[in-house]
């Protein structure tokens, strides 16, 4: 009862143009490149992150450099940005301050990263499918602010907007979630995505330009 009361209220302060449904099953299509395409994600709770687990699926052919989530805000770019650099070297930002991890023998196809972060530590980790690339430190003491514009398909140069075209994203992203804690990733359902900050089964977003939603092949 107190899942749906929430739900109610959710879907009766949305802002306006934004949508929430259950995406299982559902990709983001960026069909080409362009720097007016993105999806805006409106998290479910509104806090500062003293830790956090990111998790989404991509494809794409790309060997540029691109963004696959980027999260702003007013007083801070690149307050949490997940950047690929080039094939196999993904970037994570936090508070503008950058660790770079190296995959090796990266493989073509679809790509699953779960990244987290603590304070506490600074320490940051990820996974590339299911298995684990490396531990790195940054930011340690840090806090991620909350009023954040999240947007998946282009890199934030400023709050919201100022995309660069060769940045941008061409492809494909699903099963996008954010939790608010450290996920042990080890142990993780990777067919889960029930963040309680980001949650694919009950997405909030906006789509702008030319981005459309289809079911995964």
């Amino acid at each position: 009862m107190e899942k749906l009361l929430l739900g109610v209220l959710l879907l009766a302060f949305l802002p306006e143009g934004m949508t929430q449904k259950d995406l299982r099953g559902k990709v983001f299509i960026f069909p080409e490149e362009s720097d007016t395409a993105y999806v805006t994600l409106i998290p479910r709770v509104r806090k500062p992150l003293r830790s956090f687990t990111l998790c989404l699926k991509a494809f794409t052919d790309l060997t540029r450099p691109y963004s696959l989530f980027s999260y702003n805000t007013k007083s801070k770019d690149n307050e949490l940005l997940l950047f690929v650099n080039k094939v196999g070297e993904y970037d994570l930002y936090i508070g503008n301050t950058k660790v770079t991890f190296k995959v090796p023998r990266p493989t073509y196809g679809p790509v699953h990263l779960c990244v987290s972060w603590e304070s506490v530590s600074g320490i940051a980790e990820l996974w590339v499918n299911s298995r684990p690339v490396g531990r790195k430190g940054l930011r340690r003491g840090y806090t991620v602010g909350q009023d954040a514009r999240i947007i998946l398909g282009q890199e934030q140069d400023s709050f919201g907007g100022k995309f660069d075209v060769k940045q941008s994203f061409v492809g494909e992203i699903w099963d996008v979630s954010l939790w608010d804690h450290v996920v042990s990733l080890k142990n993780l359902c990777f067919t889960c995505y029930t963040g309680n900050i980001l949650n694919w089964r009950a997405l909030i977003y906006r789509v702008k330009g030319y981005v459309v939603v289809k079911p995964k092949l």
